[in-house]
């Protein structure tokens, strides 16, 4: 058996993948493009997840982050702006060499989760140890109940705090 047909070496390349188009989303210039690979990076976690057994976490990322938080962010660049105009950070090509990258990432995440579903010996290994929404849910609402409230406070500061700092000048926003 292969490394790559072997669960471990799939989470490898699902987590190298996440790291690169994590790496895009920071190093880049461009939000709109930055929030393309930060999808990537979302739906590559979300693979990390389905193959260390927890598929009820891979469908939460899917809709929760790549889905809700990024149309999100979306809102949060075409409500506050952009601080300054992204066309001179624009490439001048207009073909498809922009894409190349977001597209053979998320082609390697298909053919990997395509593999990982056909492949039944694959698909018995997974089963042996899934963690259910039930279990899930006893966790959040048991011991992690103070992690889980202290982590919605924290989103809320940062939301106040992004608010706060998009304001023009001259409304008291950016200290």
């Amino acid at each position: 058996m292969s490394l790559f047909a072997s669960i471990e070496g799939l989470f490898y390349l699902a987590a190298s993948i996440a790291v690169i188009a994590s790496l895009k989303v920071v190093t880049g210039k461009n939000t709109v493009h930055a929030l393309l690979y930060l999808v990537i990076s979302l739906l590559a976690v979300a693979v990390c997840f389905y193959l260390m057994g927890a598929p009820f976490a891979a469908g939460l990322e899917v809709i929760v982050y790549a889905g809700a938080i990024l149309v999100l962010f979306v809102f949060a660049v075409m409500m506050f702006g952009l601080g300054v105009d992204e066309t001179i950070h624009a490439p001048q090509s207009r073909g498809l060499s922009l894409w190349f990258g977001p597209i053979l990432l998320g082609t390697l995440l298909l053919i990997e989760l395509v593999f990982v579903i056909d492949n039944s010996e694959l698909t018995l290994q997974l089963s042996h140890n899934v963690v259910d929404a039930k279990q899930v849910g006893i966790l959040l609402y048991g011991p992690y109940l103070l992690a889980v409230e202290i982590a919605s406070f924290l989103l809320l500061a940062g939301l106040v705090a992004g608010y706060h700092y998009a304001k023009p000048e001259h409304q008291g926003g950016r200290l």
